[in-house]
């Protein structure tokens, strides 16, 4: 066995592997010809990140969110972002009782396992910011009383693209809250048709039934904490966010923040793949999602335009051999 083939034993791998592939199953039924889009999204789940899904609208960023919550259960909460947003509606607030003269705290729908905040872009900056706390430190402060987020806290945010009316841009300090960012595309035709006719999409969704549990999601984190990574498959990392430092294409490299997500990625993706040892493949396929928003193309943010950078920066760097 090879360097970067060899693996030790990970406990709990194998109840990890099925649960990836349960709620892998469980979505595609819903959202019909995104097989890699939601390979990503369980991808996010297990590597402990949230995830940012961005496209033009009526294309599944809704569907996809909601779908992952009802395959996971525990509790469920939505934010439907909107310009006149309060960063209380998020978080909740404290409420004072005259009766006894004391403040009670009530969470907002912040406070639950999944949470989907809906086009987070229409949500004003100041609101946009109360998300920065909990996505990185899974609590929320209220009213100076820290309060912690129940495990798993798995945040799902849909943006329709920037420049579109009512829309504000994420700043470069809220997106690298995000473990990935993927695009939905439009489905192909045949998926299209399942659609239409009632084997996808809303119709499907109404049947889907949770296939886990937030306990299990939760041991299957720490699994993924876990899967073996080669020594020479870390120098590969490294070398890829090198690259994005030197590339000329790009303003902004990525930072050791982002080579520690990249990785963490590639470990959940081999999970989610069936395998407990992360192979080349697993850093290639998450490289692009795990970096595109955590660089800089002529001064700004843009995953559209670091894309196309990044897949010809995957191509050009040696990739370890046996």
């Amino acid at each position: 066995m090879t360097e970067v083939e060899a693996t030790t034993p990970v406990a709990g791998a194998d109840d990890a592997i099925a649960l990836a592939a349960a709620v892998h199953r469980s979505v595609v039924e819903a959202v019909r010809g995104k097989d890699e889009v939601v390979r990503l999204a369980v991808v996010a789940l297990l590597a402990g990140g949230h995830l940012l899904v961005e496209d033009l609208p009526g294309t599944g960023k809704t569907l996809l969110a909601k779908s992952l919550a009802a395959a996971l259960g525990g509790r469920f909460g939505r934010v439907q972002c909107t310009p006149d947003l309060l960063p209380s509606d998020i978080t909740g607030t404290s409420v004072f009782s005259p009766a006894d003269a004391s403040w009670t705290f009530r969470p907002g729908p912040l406070f639950a396992n999944v949470v989907l905040v809906d086009e987070v872009n229409r949500a004003s900056p100041r609101t946009q910011a109360a998300l920065l706390e909990p996505m990185e430190e899974h609590q929320a402060t209220v009213d100076g009383e820290t309060h912690p987020l129940p495990r798993p806290f798995f945040c799902i945010a849909t943006q329709n693209p920037h420049g579109q009316v009512g829309t504000f841009p994420l700043p470069e300090s809220q997106l690298d809250r995000f473990a990935l960012v993927v695009s939905m595309g439009l489905p192909g035709r045949d998926a299209e048709r399942e659609i239409l006719t009632g084997h996808g999409g809303t119709d499907a969704f109404a049947a889907l039934h949770p296939v886990t549990t937030p306990e299990a999601v939760a041991r299957a984190a720490d699994v993924v904490h876990h899967v073996w990574c080669a020594p020479a498959l870390v120098d590969y990392v490294l070398d890829l966010v090198d690259a994005t430092r030197t590339s000329p294409q790009l303003s902004v490299g990525a930072s050791p923040r982002a080579a520690v997500g990249l990785l963490q990625a590639a470990r959940a993706h081999a999970v989610v793949s069936g395998r407990a040892h992360v192979t080349p493949d697993d850093v290639q396929a998450v490289a692009v999602a795990a970096l595109a928003h955590r660089v800089g193309v002529g001064g700004v943010a843009s995953t559209v335009a670091a894309a196309p950078i990044l897949r010809s920066i995957v191509a050009a760097t040696p990739v370890p051999r046996p």
